[in-house]
């Protein structure tokens, strides 16, 4: 009897998960929201749109009050994130369609020839944070939106360090939630959708009429396709240690939702004025109802995450982002004050999206390690997407491959000593050309580069989060400081596409 007991013993602890050392590493998950405001959450202080799941994980884990976009826009916000370079730095500065390869905006030209999908490349010398987990032993996937390399180069997901991929190579793409394919690795997945000219309302049409606007709604919904290949992905990899980076592209425009969420938004709400179409987007019914409806589902699709985790039983030791690349949206079919998109900044076009306002860069983000963080805490060290890839590094406990400008915010995560940025920059060559930096306090903002030299305009943000009050005057010293550091974090684009001609003739 006793050899029996010896015997089972010994083929328990073969039959066990060695315990390497990436064993006791965490999974990382970084769900990346797209144009999805400061003031969009419950958390955050909305109080028309329901979002009960990214509340709770909120509770559960550390809001970070003080954490910034690498850019106003989707492409270098994302090339910011992904390579951990700020964009003083960064190969990718600006959303760029590379529209000398022809009809680059339309549906159907795009599906006759994926040679005009996608964005321009990054470099082949780029390092992600995908390719330096998988470079450790970790299955790396990606859903979603990704915006930084046409199908035909070697910057698309499956050469930048991801296992497995589903959804969007291009952004333009993902200007219609119900497109004609997505990309499933390196092949195409046809969908059942028609392709769909945008513009307005035909003459003739009633805008209050339902069946009028049956075009704009189709049969695959492409966020709901995406949701369930990345629950496929943590099924698949229960058994190892994974990242998931999670890119949704919603409540980014158009305004398109699950029914159900849209009717119960315009219960609430009430009838409202149809959008009849236009800036490059589709007419739509309920515009307000349709809107909260895209976050309510993007909360939903959260929760059924979390789900999963506890499932294959990986939550607690799982360490997950949720934040959004950049501001909402300034387009009129966007009441950003009926929702108060931005909460404690200002909702306008000049300070929102395409903005180095912090309505525009400021987002908002909530990290959870239930086996780590304390539920319910809060951090307002000032950090950025470009500290992601050193947070990594410094959780796993590997060298980095090359010097980038991230400061690990782990230590702030596990209430320790925590080493500051000098100060964190961004630089935009887009809405004008623009320019700004973080130091402490102080927030220094130039805009209209293009036109010439710009002064700073410095604010106080303890003392005025909405920068409606310039002390430049009052405080040349740190304007002096904040423009010899703006030099120093500039470096020449290689792209004249990202060049602000005056930042490189100082």
């Amino acid at each position: 009897m006793m050899k029996k007991k010896i015997i089972l013993i010994i083929l328990v602890c073969f039959s066990c998960k060695p315990q390497t050392d990436i064993d006791l590493n965490p999974n990382f998950v970084f769900i990346l929201a797209d144009d999805l405001g400061y003031g969009e959450l419950g958390i955050f202080g909305q109080k028309m749109i329901e979002t009960p799941n990214i509340d709770q994980l909120a509770k559960e884990g550390m809001i970070l009050t003080d954490h910034y976009t690498g850019s106003p826009v989707c492409a270098p916000a994302r090339a910011v994130l992904l390579t951990g370079l700020h964009s003083g730095n960064n190969p990718i500065r600006g959303n760029d369609e590379w529209k000398e390869r022809g009809d680059v905006w339309s549906f159907q030209a795009m599906l006759d020839n994926p040679e005009l999908e996608g964005q321009r490349p990054m470099p082949d010398s780029i390092v992600t944070v995908a390719k330096f987990l998988q470079s450790k032993g970790y299955k790396t996937g990606m859903v979603g939106k990704w915006g930084l390399g046409a199908p035909n180069t070697n910057s698309i997901p499956n050469n930048k360090g991801f296992d497995f991929f589903y959804g969007y190579n291009c952004q333009r793409q993902a200007h219609t939630l119900y497109p004609s394919h997505l990309w499933r690795n390196k092949e195409r997945h046809i969908l059942d959708n028609k392709i769909v000219t945008k513009g307005r309302l035909q003459k003739g049409l009633d805008p209050y009429n339902s069946e009028t606007y049956n075009p704009y709604n189709q049969n695959d919904y492409a966020p709901t396709l995406m949701h369930n290949e990345a629950l496929r992905f943590l099924e698949r990899n229960k058994e190892n240690n994974f990242f998931l980076y999670y890119a949704s592209p919603i409540p980014h425009l158009p305004l398109q939702a699950p029914k159900k969420w849209v009717n119960y938004y315009h219960e609430k709400f009430g009838e409202e004025e149809p959008y009849t179409g236009g800036s490059g987007y589709y007419p739509n019914q309920y515009p307000k109802a349709t809107y909260a409806a895209m976050i309510s589902y993007l909360d939903q699709q959260v929760g059924e995450i979390i789900k999963k985790l506890k499932e294959i039983d990986e939550y607690d030791n799982t360490f997950i982002v949720f934040t959004s690349d950049n501001g909402p949206t300034h387009l009129d079919h966007v009441d950003i004050n009926f929702f108060n998109s931005a909460g404690p900044f200002v909702n306008s076009k000049n300070t929102v999206k395409g903005n180095v306002n912090e309505g525009g860069i400021r987002v908002p983000t909530i990290v959870t390690w239930p086996k780590k963080i304390k539920p319910g805490s809060y951090s307002d060290h000032p950090s950025t997407f470009y500290d992601y890839f050193a947070t990594v590094s410094d959780i796993i406990d590997e060298e980095l491959p090359y010097s980038i400008d991230g400061v690990s915010y782990y230590p702030t995560l596990i209430d320790e000593k925590q080493d500051k940025h000098d100060y964190l920059y961004w630089e935009f060559p887009a809405y004008g050309g623009q320019q700004a930096i973080r130091i402490n306090k102080w927030k220094g903002i130039k805009k209209n580069l293009f036109e010439g030299p710009s002064k700073i305009q410095l604010y106080n943000l303890n003392d005025d989060p909405k920068e409606l009050n310039d002390v430049a005057l009052e405080y040349p010293e740190i304007v002096t400081k904040m423009e010899n550091l703006m030099k120093e974090a500039h470096t020449t684009p290689k792209m004249d596409k990202f060049k602000i001609p005056v930042l490189d003739q100082q």
